[in-house]
């Protein structure tokens, strides 16, 4: 969909390279502008967090303080649709490679800067990372033990939401061109897409006071619940309409629980007792090809390795390929995604590509 759009990533890390990992799935061809040392996160986790967000790229290094690989990357951007960059804000602009002094050169550019906090803000010079910006958006209070103590995710969510928001804003901003011929500026935060993300909590509480969303989806009621199986693995519950939670009830011999449908989940109820007992007479194993006969929301709490079995079979939309060792998580339904996905460069690998096309 995006074949014949260039996009030039300067951005390191998370959330841009997700962007640009998306805007290449959609067809998009994408250079990796890195420094001589190499996109930071190649140091993390084996290089297995940077393989996995810079697959089917091509790679350039250049040192931006030096005023030649400056030139270079102008050279390129002059040719290209979008550019990416995830520095403390100003710092493209002291290096010559500002919005500003780009559109002079380009004027249909469409220029993304990601960044925390956006680049006009009180904290907009502040480092901070994910857990920061779930902290301070809401986000992170809403994820609570049961004494009501926030839980450490092991996600980054804001990253990857902030992500989405970035692509979402390049794609339409390629839109306008079409019509326009005009490029622009997008300034990113990453703060903006989670507090995107909290709109349904935010104007309840303004209404009613109530801090945490809709109660009947956090864990309160016995038809919305996790529940612990006989070998310590849990299945998660939803059976919100009264049609799921007659079925669920019907197909466990106790049609009896039907009018409980929205009775409290604690132990003073004598049904939910019931209902923890039932869980916890069957495995997981069997709780979850249960949840393949009945119409129910009943759903097993895979760990990763065993969602990555799912997704990778072809029993459902295969979103996860592999490859003897080589693994590619789809960013959309793509069964040609193996063969369409390089992968990810190494520093440096398609500069002299880049060097004999520009002339130099």
């Amino acid at each position: 969909m995006l074949e014949g759009v260039k996009v030039i990533d300067f951005s390191h890390y998370l959330p841009g390279p997700f962007a640009s990992l998306r805007l290449a799935d959609l067809g998009a061809e994408v250079v990796k502008i890195e420094p001589p040392t190499g996109d930071k996160m190649r140091e993390l986790a084996d290089e297995c967090i940077f393989a996995a967000n810079n697959a089917g790229k091509q790679s350039i290094a250049l040192n931006l303080k030096l005023e030649e690989d400056v030139r270079i990357a102008k050279s390129l951007i002059k040719e290209a649709d979008v550019i990416i960059e995830s520095f403390r804000p100003g710092v493209m602009k002291r290096l010559g490679l500002g919005y500003d002094e780009i559109s002079q050169i380009n004027p249909a550019i469409i220029y993304c800067s990601i960044s925390g906090y956006g680049q006009n803000s009180p904290a907009s010079l502040l480092g901070s990372h994910d857990l920061n910006y779930m902290a301070l958006t809401g986000v992170l209070a809403q994820l609570k033990d049961s004494q009501g103590r926030p839980v450490h995710p092991t996600i980054t969510m804001a990253d990857f939401i902030g992500s989405l928001h970035a692509v979402e804003q390049m794609i339409a901003a390629l839109y306008a061109r079409e019509r326009t011929g005009k490029g622009r500026y997008l300034d990113l935060s990453l703060v903006d897409g989670l507090l995107s993300l909290m709109t349904n909590h935010f104007v309840q509480e303004h209404k009613t006071k109530s801090k945490n969303g809709i109660q009947l989806l956090a864990g309160i009621i016995v038809s919305y619940h996790l529940y612990e199986t006989k070998d310590g693995r849990y299945v998660s519950l939803a059976a919100l309409e009264p049609n799921f939670w007659k079925n669920f009830c019907s197909a466990v011999g106790h049609p009896e629980w039907c009018e409980h449908h929205i009775s409290p989940a604690n132990d003073d109820n004598v049904i939910f007792r019931e209902i923890k007992q039932l869980f916890q007479s069957k495995t997981l194993e069997q709780w979850a090809e249960f949840s393949m006969q009945i119409d129910c929301c009943l759903t097993p709490v895979f760990e990763t390795d065993e969602a990555k079995i799912l997704f990778s079979s072809e029993r459902y939309r295969k979103m996860i390929h592999i490859e003897e060792d080589r693994i590619e998580v789809a960013t959309c339904y793509d069964r040609e995604l193996l063969k369409k996905r390089s992968h990810a460069p190494k520093i440096n690998e398609h500069k002299q590509d880049f060097i004999y096309s520009i002339g130099e």
